[in-house]
C-alpha cells in the first residue's frame, strides 16, 4: 500500500497578518502499486495533452481554472482514496501554547488525519513532500513511524519516504486533494465544483474545532 501526504495552507497562526484560517492535510492512498502506477501515467499524458513541458508540476495554488479541471477530471477514474483533516485555527476556538509552534501544529494535524486513515492503512509506505525545513521532515518522518499504530497496537506504516513534489505526480495529487478540501471548508464559490470530480474517493473528512 501506498500514501501520499500533503497540506494547504499554512501552520502558522497570525490569521490577521495573512495566515490561512484552516490547515488542511490530505492523505492520499493506493491500495495496488498497479493502480499507483496507472494513475502516475495518466498524469504524465496529461502535460502532454495540455501541451505542457515535461518538468511542469501540477501545483492547486498556482495552476489556473482550466488546468484545475483538467486535472481532477483526468485522475477521477483511477483506484485511490483520500482521508484529509482540517484545523480550525480560529484564535477564539483553538487553544494551547502548541498550537503557536508552526512545526508542532503541522505535527499534530498530521497525525490526526492519519489516525483517522489507520483503519484503512496496512503495512504502508508513506511518501512526504521534500519541501521545507529537511531537519523537521525528518522529524515528522520518525514520528509518523513511532506514533501511528493500528487498533491491536501493531505499527501500519512499513517506511517513510520523503521525495520531492516537483518528480512525483502523486504528491501532486495528495496537493490537489488538500488543495480542494481546503477550498471546501472555506466554502469558496467553486469549492464543490471542483469537489464533485474527487468525492467518490473519499473515506474520512473531519474538521476541528468546528464552528
Amino acid at each position: 500500500m501506498l500514501a501520499f501526504i500533503d497540506e494547504s495552507g499554512d501552520p502558522g497562526r497570525r490569521i490577521e497578518k495573512g495566515s490561512s484560517p484552516y490547515f488542511t492535510v490530505a492523505v492520499v492512498t493506493f491500495d495496488e502499486n498497479e493502480a499507483a502506477e496507472a494513475c502516475d501515467a495518466r498524469i504524465d499524458l496529461l502535460r502532454s495533452e495540455l501541451r505542457l513541458p515535461s518538468s511542469f508540476e501540477f501545483h492547486f495554488t498556482h495552476n489556473s481554472k482550466r488546468v484545475r479541471e483538467a486535472f481532477l477530471q483526468a485522475v477521477a477514474p483511477y483506484e485511490f482514496f483520500y482521508h484529509t483533516f482540517a484545523l480550525n485555527k480560529d484564535p477564539n476556538r483553538l487553544y494551547g501554547p502548541g498550537f503557536d509552534r508552526k512545526d508542532s501544529l503541522y505535527k499534530f494535524t498530521a497525525r490526526l488525519v492519519l489516525e483517522n486513515a489507520a483503519p484503512y492503512l496496512r503495512q504502508a509506505t508513506v511518501v512526504i513532500d521534500r519541501s521545507g525545513e529537511r531537519r523537521f521532515r525528518d522529524e515528522l518522518a520518525t514520528y509518523l513511524r513511532q506514533r501511528i499504530r493500528g487498533s491491536d497496537g501493531a505499527r501500519i506504516i512499513r517506511k517513510v519516504k520523503i521525495q520531492n513534489s516537483h518528480g512525483n505526480n502523486l504528491l501532486q495529487l495528495a496537493d490537489y486533494v488538500a488543495g480542494v478540501l481546503n477550498r471546501v471548508v472555506t466554502e469558496k464559490k467553486d469549492a464543490e465544483a471542483l469537489h464533485k470530480f474527487i468525492a467518490l474517493h473519499e473515506v474520512t473528512r473531519r474538521v476541528w474545532p468546528q464552528n
